[in-house]
Order: C-alpha cells, then sequence, then structure tokens
C-alpha cells in the first residue's frame, strides 16, 4: 500500500467550491487513483463483512491488517467534518470516513459531532436552533476556514468515479429526535442513487437499542454497528443481532482479561471489530497485533504507514517487533484506565438502574431471540 509523500491539500489551498454543485475527481481530488485502496487479498475495500467461525487470519502469513477509518475525516490537517478533510482522507489512502449527524431546524442532515457550535463555528447555539440556509453561511474556527456539509454533500463527492472503494461510518448522534433524524438521513441517502448500492458503503452507527430499531426500520438491508463503551451492552446486542458490527473505545478493548476477551467472543461470532480514537503509534500497532477490523484514528496517514511497517518483513524473513512503548506512554495508559474504569461504571450504573439491565432492554425491544 504505496502512500504519498505529501498530499496536495497541505502545499496549496483547496479550491473553495459550492457545496450544491460536486466538482469533477481531478479538480477536487488530484491525488485519487481508482481502485487504491485496497485489502490484503487484493479485492476492493468495503465494510469488512462478519467473519467466519472457521476464519483462519493467525496462520503465519495471514495477517488481517485494520482498515484505516478517518476520525471526522483528515483531522490532523483539516478542520474536523469538513469537505477539505473528507478529501483530504480520500487523498492519503483512508479506507473509510466516520462522521456524524445532526438535523437543523428545517429538517436537514448535516454533518457535525457537536450539537453546539460553539466550539467549531463560534457560535453559542445549537445546529437545530437554526434552518439550512443560516448554517451553510457558518465558518470554521479553524483554519483554513471550512462550511458545514450535508450528509448529501458526501454522499455525493463519494459517489464520484474512482472514489466507489471509499465507504462511511455514520455515527448517528442522540441529540435529535429519533425518528425525525433517522428517517431523514434514509431520505438523504435515498436523494443519491449510488454508483454501487449505500447499503455496501454505508455502516450505520447506533449507541442503543432505540436507535438499532429505527436504523433496522429506515434502512432495512444496510449493515448496522453500534458503537459504545460497555462490553455488557455490546454482548446483550451482539447476541441478539448477528451481523452487529461492535465499535468501542479504545479503553475497553485494551482493558486486562475483560478487554481480551471481548475481542475473543467477538471474534469467535464473527462480529467485526473498530475501535476508537487511536493516534498513538503503539496503540495502532497493538491494534494490528490484535487484527481488528478497523481503527478510526484523526491520522489516517499515518496508521497506515504503522500498517505498511507491521506488514514488512526483516531480512531474516520474521515479521517487525513492534516499537518498545516508553514508560511514560505507559504511565500515561495506566492513568487513562484509572480514570476510565470508575466513571464508566458511573455512567453504566446510573443507565441501567434507569432502563433496566442490557438483556432485558434488548429483549423487550427486538422480541424474544
Amino acid at each position: 500500500m504505496a502512500l504519498d509523500p505529501k498530499p496536495s491539500f497541505i502545499s496549496q489551498p483547496a479550491p473553495q467550491q459550492p457545496l450544491e454543485e460536486a466538482p469533477p475527481v481531478d479538480e477536487q481530488t488530484p491525488l485519487i487513483k481508482p481502485g487504491k485502496a485496497i485489502m490484503e487479498d487484493g479485492g476492493p475495500a468495503g465494510i469488512p463483512v462478519p467473519r467466519s467461525r472457521n476464519d483462519a487470519t493467525t496462520s503465519p502469513g495471514s495477517r488481517r491488517l485494520p482498515q484505516a477509518i478517518a476520525h471526522r475525516g483528515y483531522k490532523v490537517v483539516a478542520p474536523e467534518n469538513s469537505m477539505l478533510a473528507f478529501r483530504a482522507a480520500v487523498e492519503v489512502g483512508a479506507h473509510a470516513i466516520e462522521t456524524d449527524l445532526h438535523l437543523s431546524k428545517d429538517g436537514v442532515v448535516v454533518l457535525s459531532h457537536d450539537a453546539a457550535l460553539k466550539r467549531c463555528f463560534g457560535e453559542d447555539s445549537k445546529v437545530r436552533d437554526h434552518e439550512w440556509r443560516y448554517l451553510s453561511t457558518l465558518r470554521t474556527i479553524r483554519k483554513p476556514e471550512q462550511s458545514m456539509p450535508r450528509l448529501v454533500d458526501l454522499l455525493e463527492y463519494l459517489n464520484q468515479p474512482g472514489v466507489e472503494h471509499v465507504w462511511i461510518m455514520l455515527d448517528i448522534k442522540t441529540h435529535d429526535d429519533a425518528t425525525e433524524l433517522l428517517r431523514r438521513t434514509a431520505e438523504a441517502i435515498a436523494s443519491v442513487p449510488g454508483i454501487r448500492p449505500w447499503s455496501e458503503r454505508i455502516l450505520p452507527c447506533c449507541w442503543n437499542i432505540e436507535y438499532v430499531k429505527l436504523t433496522k426500520e429506515f434502512l432495512p438491508g444496510f449493515p448496522i454497528a453500534h458503537v459504545g463503551i460497555s462490553s455488557v451492552y455490546a454482548r446483550a446486542l451482539a447476541s441478539f443481532m448477528p451481523s452487529l458490527s461492535v465499535s468501542m473505545v479504545r479503553n475497553l478493548l485494551a482493558m486486562p482479561i475483560t478487554g481480551w476477551r471481548f475481542i475473543r467472543d467477538m471474534k469467535k461470532s464473527g462480529h467485526p471489530i473498530y475501535t476508537w480514537t487511536v493516534n498513538d503509534e503503539s496503540w495502532m500497532e497493538w491494534s494490528i497485533q490484535k487484527e481488528l477490523d478497523g481503527v478510526i484514528t484523526d491520522d489516517p496517514k499515518l496508521f497506515l504507514e504503522v500498517c505498511n511497517r507491521a506488514a514488512g518483513k526483516e531480512a531474516d524473513g520474521r515479521a517487525r517487533r513492534p516499537a518498545t512503548r516508553p514508560l511514560k506512554i505507559i504511565a500515561r495508559d495506566m492513568f487513562d484506565w484509572v480514570r476510565y474504569i470508575p466513571l464508566m461504571a458511573l455512567i453504566m450504573t446510573i443507565y441501567f438502574v434507569r432502563y433496566g439491565l442490557p438483556q432485558t432492554q434488548v429483549r423487550k425491544t427486538l422480541g424474544s431471540k
């Protein structure tokens, strides 16, 4: 997997384009090469499918490299969730783009991580307070200034020849009316007929069972992922949905005993596993060693470079050893765990007391297995 030494969007300003008009690929993304992102078996990249129980990925020479998933686009070099960040991610070879969904006041599905506009746009209000006509005039605080895109803008860009191998993770936020958001999302997807079926390229990511149910209703035939912070909740969902993917915070997967058991059980049951948000090289190497299906990162270019190193062989044919982790990195990670465990335990306890145990919630919502 060769990487371009210096992508064009860093060396020169990206041309500003009207959101309603999708420019040709060679004008907006000059470094794109059709079929650039490929799986290890040489086939086109796409949403990883559930593993077979007999999938021999641990045999010599058959290492499974995770796909590079650009967290809110190539966030390291461009404002998050902007068309520039998405184009940048594609240019450096990301297999997928992760982005976030919210609704405007007039029901337009827009791409923004926060429900509030303050952090990214400096506006002391919320996305849902404004109609799209106003939201489209806002520009990011971070340079170069970028506008807020709609879901249809991203779909139209990725619907051009030469980028049909790139797929999308849609993080469906829970700040808006769930039914309205899923209905509008389905309408937005249907409004852009795909050169490849969108059900092969879009992975809706749901935080809870209610959103899973609505996704099944409004996007039938689409794969679904659970994005979350609790292995107990993820296990409950996975037990009722054999094709479910799981996208879990890195701290959970890296937990001693419980983390590796969760990874083992998900693999055994055939559930693709993603992790977020991984920006440290040592954790990228860890993700490769664990043979996860995808890594969500702010720096997809760096992750692909780490993958290239991991896939390389020494002169004697032995796989390269992962870099030694400095003590300060180990200490930092231990501190993260110390903070993570009680916080997650508190959140999950409150949630389970309020809504019931995960198995009970899933059974009531999806019906008996």
